[in-house]
């Protein structure tokens, strides 16, 4: 008998077997397809790509866990309190929770499922590449192989330690292909390797030919070739090989395709305000729902202040280091809402308003943006004057004054410091933040609770699911 999967999907069913007992997405089939069918035309393999892509987007991965939600939480990017609020537990780094363990299992669950979804393709593109134009089999196959290396990536952040403090040590499974038997987890070296081949296949594939080459920026919500090399500069970077990551970043900044926002589009009326920074954003993710949560649960003052993501302003205040330079930052006058001495971002939403129209831009979730290219830029710059250089482009971008090329701020322990306080002003509510304290190894995190007197590090490493614990032996 055919195997039956949503048209959407186009993803065996077995691929929950590997990560549990959830579905590949929480949505209702509109239709089902053979799997030898789905994959006779070019818009079947389309569509399989936007099922993954769906995934991506939903509130398990970068439509909240993975962006404003659990991994800003573990950042302390909020001040929840009391018992109930929202990341109490989370912020908190009791693991043992029902909450945590809640989110670290839609997290594992969610990317593996897509990975699934990916080697399906994979399989696919190569099995009937008869059937594609050269340029769509090399779109198709270079998005799913960067896709699948930079949700690999992601899992690794998540569930493993750094390379700093843990290269040799056994991490997750890379999974390569579609079926059901458990894998052996590699260790965290072996893991950013097999991700920098995908990588780089991807980027022979995409070369020249991505359509985003053309001025297509609505590619930027594709894994394009910009996202690819993106991806690589983190990679690069987690490994501590600062010669590759600035290569990767300086490609991705030097094409000229992600200008800084116009500062006059940031500060312009609410209803057509660019919260987001869109034209800077190197790969984003849109979800139609966002709203649900993102304004209706997360981010307004409506109810008690401990069930809403908002901190006081003093902290925002010094944040922003607004008592000093940053009175005129536009992300501290044009990010954020207040409300009795509370603010909260105001990034995924554009009016306070339950409307959504078509100039708003609260559906979409950033996941690389230039900037950040920037700032790997300034880490990994062959000298002290170009990594201030680089920084200071970002800061005149927020209207924050430049800093002065003296003795002083061309030590690099100085312009690590300032690159620190670029990460939480620019990534904030992104889930990025989270990610930088574990790559350096932070023993400290700005604003984590008082209860919390020692801060330990192996609160970066979150533990795997015991969904996947009990079905693969191999750990």
């Amino acid at each position: 008998m055919k195997k039956i999967l949503n048209l959407i999907i186009a993803v065996s069913i077995l691929g929950t077997t590997m990560t549990g007992c959830n579905k590949y997405l929480d949505i209702s089939p509109k239709s089902t397809v053979a799997e030898d069918e789905m994959f006779d035309s070019e818009i079947g393999f389309r569509q399989a790509l936007t099922g993954v892509y769906s995934t991506l987007a939903s509130q398990n991965v970068y439509g909240d866990n993975l962006s404003m939600g659990f991994i800003s939480a573990l950042a302390q990017n909020y001040n929840t309190s009391g018992t109930s609020g929202l990341f109490v537990q989370t912020r908190n780094y009791d693991y043992t929770s029902a909450q945590v363990i809640s989110y670290t299992g839609q997290i594992w669950n969610s990317c593996y499922n897509a990975i699934a979804g990916l080697n399906n393709i994979l399989k696919y593109v190569e099995e009937k590449k008869n059937l594609l134009s050269e340029q769509s089999y090399r779109e198709i196959k270079g998005e799913s192989l960067g896709l699948r290396a930079f949700l690999h990536f992601e899992l690794l952040r998540v569930f493993a330690p750094s390379y700093k403090t843990g290269a040799n040590v056994k991490a997750i499974p890379y999974r390569i292909s579609l079926d059901q038997y458990s894998q052996v987890p590699v260790t965290v070296s072996a893991i950013i390797e097999l991700t920098l081949q995908d990588l780089e296949q991807s980027a022979v594939l995409l070369k020249d030919i991505d359509p985003i080459f053309n001025g297509r920026l609505e590619r930027r919500h594709w894994f394009n070739y910009y996202a690819v090399k993106g991806t690589q500069a983190r990679v690069f970077l987690y490994k501590e090989d600062t010669a590759s990551a600035y290569a990767a970043a300086k490609e991705v900044v030097d094409s000229g395709i992600f200008p800084f926002v116009a500062k006059t589009a940031v500060s312009a009326a609410p209803g057509t305000k660019d919260r987001l920074f869109k034209s800077e954003l190197v790969f984003a993710l849109k979800n139609r729902n966002i709203q649900t949560w993102a304004y209706d649960k997360y981010f307004t003052f409506y109810g008690s202040f401990s069930d809403r993501l908002s901190r006081p302003e003093a902290d925002f205040k010094t944040l922003y280091e607004v008592n000093t330079i940053g009175e005129a930052d536009i992300r501290w006058l044009n990010l954020f809402e207040d409300s009795q001495g509370y603010k909260f971002p105001s990034k995924y939403w554009q009016t306070s308003t339950s409307t959504i129209d078509s100039i708003r831009l609260d559906q979409m979730v950033p996941v690389i943006r230039c900037s950040e290219m920037r700032y790997i830029l300034a880490e990994t710059a062959p000298t002290a004057e170009e990594a201030l250089d680089q920084l200071n482009n970002v800061r005149l971008a927020r209207t924050v004054p430049a800093l002065v090329a003296n003795s002083t701020n061309l030590q690099r322990t100085v312009i690590q410091n300032e690159i620190t306080k670029e990460y939480q002003k620019e990534l904030y509510a992104e889930g990025q933040l989270f990610f930088y304290y574990k790559r350096l190894n932070f023993t400290d995190i700005p604003f984590k609770p008082s209860a919390i007197k020692i801060f330990d590090p192996k609160v970066y490493v979150l533990p795997i699911p015991n969904d996947e614990l009990e079905f693969n032996p191999n750990y």
